[in-house]
């Protein structure tokens, strides 16, 4: 049997819930994977050099440098990365690593901006993303990148300008777990078109104009008259928030004179599929975008980094 290939760079996706590791070979490519339920709240008592050896596990003994991004660089994850300042690009982020030298790893700063009423936004492991998502040549390009907390960016030549956060997620959660409209909601018998039906129909509603606190009170409201099925409450719950962030977007999109730009969706597969349908219906052009967005961004930052020796970006 040969033996596998050398490694050139480790990196690492590290985030809340969940971590991705990628083996990189000298070009770039990607060697291997590895993801465990090891994100920063699973991590007890600071014992990050314990997470990270299993995570990699035949790979802990891999002597190449390790590059990490995402919310193991907060100020609850092992060392805090400090936020750069928009406009940012791949410069920026890789003069600006942070190291824990202990265990040969450079960590990706987050990004911050301030919206136009002064608040400030930021990011943490989505800057990575954008950077392996978007070419680096492209002028004024849009993207969504859906989660928890989705984010909106605007990048320009490599730089991301600006960005714009987005709680959708997480109120989707909280609506189904927390409140009387997860009383409602029930699982779906199966996944046919029932469930593209309500969420399209939530989508619609969150595309209108209206007050969110209102409209939210229509997942109970619409079952309760029959008009909504128990088992459609959560997708159409989705489809409303979704909307209603697409409708905002928009705004501030135009704002940018960025509307008619494509909107290329980073994410999981099932999540970009919900937002592609959103901006569909909404009549925005979405852009193709590669799938492995975090693993192309670290490779690229290590590399501006020095910290692969001679690899090609």
């Amino acid at each position: 049997m040969d033996a596998p290939a050398p490694a050139a760079l480790i990196g690492l996706d590290w985030g809340t819930t969940s971590a991705r590791a990628y083996r990189f070979g000298r070009e770039g490519n990607v060697l291997g994977e590895r993801s465990g339920p090891l994100g920063i709240q699973q991590v007890r008592d600071g014992r990050f050099a314990e997470a990270l050896t299993g995570l990699l596990g035949p790979w802990a003994d891999d002597a190449v440098p390790r590059i990490a991004c995402g919310m193991i660089g907060s100020r609850q994850g092992w060392v805090e990365a400090a936020y750069v300042q928009c406009p940012a690009d791949l410069r920026t982020l890789a003069d600006r690593l942070a190291r824990v030298e202990s265990a040969r790893l450079a960590i990706v700063p987050g990004v911050s901006t301030r919206d136009e009423h002064a608040i400030p936004d930021v990011i943490r492991g989505e800057e990575t993303q954008l950077l392996g998502a978007l070419a680096p040549d492209s002028a004024d390009v849009l993207a969504v990148l859906p989660g928890t907390h989705s984010k909106w960016a605007h990048v320009a030549r490599g730089r991301l300008i600006d960005f714009r956060t987005y709680m959708t997620g997480e109120i989707y959660a909280v609506m189904l777990e927390h409140s009387i409209l997860g009383r409602l909601a029930q699982a779906r018998a199966d996944t046919s078109g029932e469930a593209a039906r309500g969420f399209m129909r939530g989508v619609e509603r969150g595309l209108a104009s209206g007050a969110l606190a209102h409209d939210l009170f229509g997942a109970r409201t619409l079952a309760l008259h029959g008009e909504l099925a128990n088992h459609e409450v959560a997708d159409w719950l989705s489809g409303l928030l979704i909307g209603r962030e697409i409708a905002d977007a928009r705004r501030w999109a135009t704002a940018r004179g960025l509307d008619g730009a494509p909107v290329h969706v980073v994410g999981t597969a099932a999540l970009a599929a919900r937002y592609a349908s959103g901006l569909q219906c909404a009549g925005w052009p979405i852009a193709d975008t590669p799938s492995d967005a975090a693993a192309r961004g670290l490779w690229r930052i290590a590399v501006a980094a020095n910290l692969v020796d001679g690899a090609s970006r």
